[in-house]
């Protein structure tokens, strides 16, 4: 029977997650294929044999270089992470004649551009379901099920440690600070949480999805990007009685031309599906003209959920192989790598929202007018405000809900407004996206 041949870098959680379900679902993976699918060789400086996943001395190599460029290796599945030696095995594959699967949102992300070329160029191709979601299947999705329709635009919940630090505040009245460390304890936050926590790790996920959904190329710096450090509980439970919850959200929408690119901190109707997504879950949320409008949810990270999205690269690349397919001929982003042009994007000062703002201001009459008096100059109208009762503390929280109003204006009136000294800390804001 025939074999398809895989060499593995990396075979760390996802890895070790990949080993697992190869092991796990041969019979099956063979029953739908055809034909064996085969671990060949594990690259990994680390790794010691494991009789339970069947990694024995003669699998594992610290020699990722020749791994890759094997002739009796078919697919290389990338799970190093990082840019280097990231890139150069995928490169050094590709031009060796194999096909790729990666879960390397950063890098695709950052040089995507030169890493599908190259696959193009030598006929190869890359699979990439597992670096946006998990294994939520969108990359799929957006290829092949919604290929038919015009999409509009993109909503995505895609970081699962932000997902959970919201939603762990929210439910249990607990301080970021906290949620963050215990997040950290549990394995579900990094040592290191600032790509995850700033907003980056969600801003290089929008970049794939942006490419797929809109068929244009958006580098990471094109993306506004904010994390959720500066959220407080007060926020949260202002949201609440307004009827929002807060999520860290990546928007991509599509008009008159240019694409809006954006990662922050989001208010969203709480009645809405993607408000109900908690915990570590991810969801992405797509308007297309024809369809309307759709949501693809699940487990975002973890070990096997991964490396299932991993797996079905790797069956969906066995099975070109087997078939004697062209597999260049599947355009991994749906589109020939030279109709994807780079995207126009919407400068963040002309986006239109409706926003939430939070002043601490003096407990005396007059200031919420003169508040709102620089509000209006600047062309942002209020649409409902909120005050606490009158108490004996120097300065009372002002909690205002706009009407839409273009960025640039907000932005020069919360200015005034500090410059001023109408208020005795920085102003702070919260875009609505209610209309999704």
């Amino acid at each position: 029977m025939q074999a398809v041949r895989i060499g593995l870098l990396g075979c760390g959680t996802v890895g070790g997650g990949v080993v697992k379900l190869l092991r796990r679902n041969a019979a099956m993976l063979t029953a739908k294929l055809g034909a064996r699918i085969e671990l060949a060789g594990v690259a990994d400086r680390s790794l010691k044999p494991d009789p339970e996943l069947g990694l024995t001395t003669e699998l594992i190599t610290r020699d990722a270089h020749a791994l890759v460029t094997r002739p009796d290796i078919d697919v290389v599945v990338e799970l190093f992470g990082g840019y280097e030696p990231a890139q150069s095995l995928i490169l050094a594959a590709l031009a060796a004649g194999k096909d790729v699967v990666t879960a390397n949102k950063a890098l695709l992300a950052a040089h995507g551009d030169r890493i599908f070329k190259a696959a193009e160029k030598h006929g190869r191709f890359i699979g990439f379901e597992a670096s946006v979601g998990g294994g939520v299947p969108i990359i799929r999705t957006l290829r092949e099920a919604l290929a038919g329709d015009r999409q509009r635009a993109v909503y995505g919940i895609v970081n699962g440690t932000c997902n959970y630090i919201l939603t762990t505040m929210a439910e249990r009245g607990a301080e970021f600070a906290d949620v963050l460390a215990e997040a950290q304890r549990s394995g579900l936050a990094e040592a290191d949480p600032s790509l995850d926590i700033d907003g980056h790790d969600a801003a290089h996920k929008l970049c794939l999805l942006v490419t797929l959904a809109f068929g244009v190329a958006l580098a990471p710096s094109q993306v506004h990007t904010e994390g959720i450090t500066r959220i407080t509980l007060a926020d949260i439970a202002y949201a609440r009685e307004l009827g929002f919850t807060v999520k860290l959200l990546a928007i991509a929408k599509r008009e008159d031309g240019a694409i809006e690119a954006r990662v922050h901190p989001t208010m969203l109707p709480s009645r809405h599906l993607l408000a109900s997504v908690g915990g570590a879950y991810n969801a992405i949320y797509i308007q297309g003209e024809a369809l309307g409008s759709t949501m693809y949810f699940g487990l975002g990270a973890g070990e096997l959920p991964t490396a299932t999205a991993v797996v079905a690269d790797i069956l969906e690349i066995a099975r070109m192989r087997v078939a004697g397919a062209n597999s260049a001929c599947d355009h991994p982003l749906g589109y020939p790598f030279a109709k994807i042009k780079p995207a126009k994007v919407k400068p963040m000062d002309r986006v239109r929202c409706e926003y939430y703002l939070r002043f601490m201001a003096e407990d005396k009459p007059g200031v919420l007018g003169r508040i709102a008096s620089v509000l209006g100059r600047h062309k942002v109208s209020m649409a409902s405000v909120m005050q606490q009762e009158r108490a004996p503390q120097v300065t009372v929280p002002v909690v205002m809900r706009t009407h839409e109003c273009q960025e640039r204006d907000l932005k020069l009136a919360l200015a005034e407004i500090r410059r001023r000294k109408i208020v005795r800390a920085e102003p702070i804001f919260i875009r609505i996206e209610e209309r999704l």
